[in-house]
């Protein structure tokens, strides 16, 4: 096998991991064991949604050589690793706070809004013959989405536990994706 089949092949496989990795996201995320409780709606959805991005990462790290994503595909494992950790501390105290049907209904609408946008983004991001690039052109659309998610959360009543996890969320996936346009500028895309 040839660099240029080599090269074609990596990019397959890559491909092929992350359209798996895509898939299995959206099933958990849609359905996961919603309740009366924002905050328990929020977790149980972010944490399927933080496990596919730390999977998107170590796919990329199989096969990337640039060092700039690398240490961003790092960060998001460990920075992730660490969300899902603290979400699933506070999943029983925060699915004790229960909140009214309006507020309900109007933060369940604006998340399948965000979600619809978010796997249309990511399962239609431009497939290129540079992992890299790839990498980049999948993962912002999901920090998007994770950032929407946040803010969505906090204009209703949450558990005081999550509020930091939410500004967090916010404030280092804001980071990440001005750093990741950078790079992919740096790619010439």
């Amino acid at each position: 096998m040839g660099k240029n089949d080599m090269f074609c092949f990596n990019t397959k496989e890559y491909l092929n991991t992350f359209y798996c990795i895509l898939d299995q996201m959206i099933q958990e995320m849609t359905t996961a064991n919603l309740t009366e409780s924002i905050s328990n709606n929020f977790i149980v959805q972010m944490i399927p949604h933080h496990q596919a991005a730390i999977q998107m990462s170590k796919n990329l790290l199989k096969y990337s050589e640039f060092c700039p994503l690398k240490t961003i595909a790092s960060q998001i494992i460990e920075e992730q690793t660490k969300g899902i950790a603290e979400m699933e501390s506070l999943l029983k105290s925060c699915s004790c706070l229960i909140n009214c049907d309006k507020d309900l209904c109007l933060y369940d609408r604006r998340v399948c809004q965000i979600m619809e946008v978010m796997f249309t983004d990511m399962e239609y991001a431009r497939a290129t013959d540079s992992i890299d690039a790839n990498f980049i052109m999948e993962m912002i659309p999901h920090h998007l989405g994770a950032i929407s998610m946040a803010e969505n959360a906090l204009h209703y009543e949450v558990c005081d536990g999550l509020i930091p996890i939410l500004e967090s969320i916010i404030s280092s996936q804001r980071q990440g994706v001005r750093q990741m346009q950078c790079l992919l500028r740096r790619l010439g895309y």
